[in-house]
């Protein structure tokens, strides 16, 4: 089995940049409510809402699941392997891998989700040698065009991604990072 097909580690734990980003763990189901039931969570990413335990644990038993199917694998952005603040994604396409990130709403406004997403590009690239890695943005949200142009992201020249989500329309633009 390649590794553009094998699953993903059983456990995954990276550092980088002042983070650490790990499992998620059973220990972390109370922090996630608190992390994702906000309302720019809601609208901007397919996280349901409201997020409460019951989503979490949800959220939990599906991370298990698709990265058993080696598609997505999710993690608990942390500073120290502790406390949970955020969370970064990586998921394979038939042509790159893509991330994707939330960060709570007490912690934003650190690097959080930049310095995350540095971390996780590097691993797609050192890991499972992608050439690229992309992020799949709404133009209006400025907070994750920032987020993308500081990690060193560009706007692609390829179509919008369009469809909806939670009863509202929305138009993706793809934002890539080339192999180094």
């Amino acid at each position: 089995m390649s590794s553009t097909t094998s699953s993903f580690p059983e456990r995954i734990e990276l550092s980088g940049e002042g983070l650490v980003l790990r499992d998620w763990t059973e220990a972390d189901l109370a922090a996630m409510p608190e992390l994702f039931d906000h309302p720019d969570i809601a609208y901007w990413t397919p996280l349901v809402s409201p997020f409460d335990e019951a989503a979490a644990r949800a959220r939990l038993a599906r991370d298990r699941r698709m990265r058993e199917e080696g598609t997505v694998v999710l993690l608990a952005i942390t500073v120290d392997g502790g406390a949970p603040l955020g969370e970064v994604m990586l998921r394979r396409t038939p042509e790159d891998m893509e991330i994707g990130y939330a960060v709570g709403p007490a912690h934003r406004g650190q690097g959080l989700a930049v310095r995350a997403v540095r971390v996780m590009a590097a691993y797609a690239f050192e890991r499972w040698d992608a050439q690229r890695v992309i992020l799949e943005l709404e133009a209006e949200n400025t907070a994750s065009a920032a987020v993308a142009t500081k990690a060193g992201f560009t706007l692609l020249d390829v179509p919008l991604i369009t469809g909806e989500e939670k009863g509202r329309p929305y138009a993706l633009q793809t934002w890539g990072l080339n192999r180094p």
